[in-house]
């Protein structure tokens, strides 16, 4: 997956992305499971928009990313919020030197884009490694329902001011998968004129008792398995799951 230009409107992209919730419940939750310490490691962090949202709140954290271009954009985003934040370019389900923390986040549906069923399950054997004892992990994926129902064969568009793009998925060749083709028009501050490029994204999701099997399997007690953000049971037409587990 190329990440070279889309880094640069990710956040365009990103701006009603429901931060305040991942927030809401990672802070409730390390309350709720008497979380002592605030060491959190943000895992494929992105543009760092989290990661300096969770520095903001008082938390010692790191962020995690694969893409060089998105930690380019979030270490500068960080220091012009005035906040020292450590920067990793790392694969997730390859961690090395991170230190033990308190918490583990992948949020928002991060950990689909991982394409083999092992590697979902040596990232978890990862983020266990990296967590202290009873400490908590926290992530979200789309459901199968979401893949199969909304997003595969369907066409999304987005029109504003400055970038467009048109957002084809199709099914992927692995069970509940999808690739997700976009062609992106975004306009120079300079010439006024739309550049396009073009980007090709592949997501893969599992059911819920899959994942659940797969924590357990890598030393996590799964502690709340929750719909959409809200803390209700997952349901026939849920597009979200989160999960909390602890470290066992």
């Amino acid at each position: 997956m190329a990440y070279d230009r889309f880094a640069y409107v990710y956040d365009e992209l990103m701006k009603e992305a429901p931060y305040d919730k991942w927030l809401s419940l990672l802070l409730s939750r390390m309350s709720a499971y008497h979380i002592q310490g605030n060491e959190v490691l943000d895992l494929a962090c992105g543009t760092g928009e989290f990661t300096i949202e969770l520095a903001r709140h008082g938390l010692a954290v790191k962020g995690v990313d694969l893409s060089a271009d998105m930690l380019s954009v979030a270490q500068e985003k960080a220091v012009r919020h005035g906040y020292n934040i450590p920067f990793f370019q790392q694969n997730m389900a390859e961690l090395e030197g991170l230190g033990k923390n308190d918490c583990v986040t992948i949020f928002c549906d991060s950990l689909n884009y991982l394409q083999q069923e092992s590697d979902v399950l040596s990232t978890f054997r990862q983020v266990h490694a990296h967590l202290k004892e009873n400490g908590l992990f926290m992530f979200d994926v789309h459901t199968v329902y979401k893949i199969e129902q909304i997003f595969k064969d369907n066409t999304f568009t987005l029109n504003e001011e400055n970038i467009a793009y048109i957002w084809n998925s199709y099914g992927g060749t692995e069970p509940f998968s999808v690739e997700h083709e976009l062609t992106f028009f975004v306009q120079d501050d300079v010439s006024g004129q739309y550049d396009r490029f073009d980007e090709v994204h592949y997501q893969r999701t599992y059911h819920v008792e899959v994942y659940e099997k797969w924590l357990n399997e890598a030393g996590f007690e799964v502690m709340e398995v929750m719909s959409d953000l809200e803390e209700v049971p997952v349901h026939r037409t849920t597009e979200r799951v989160l999960f909390v587990a602890r470290k066992i």
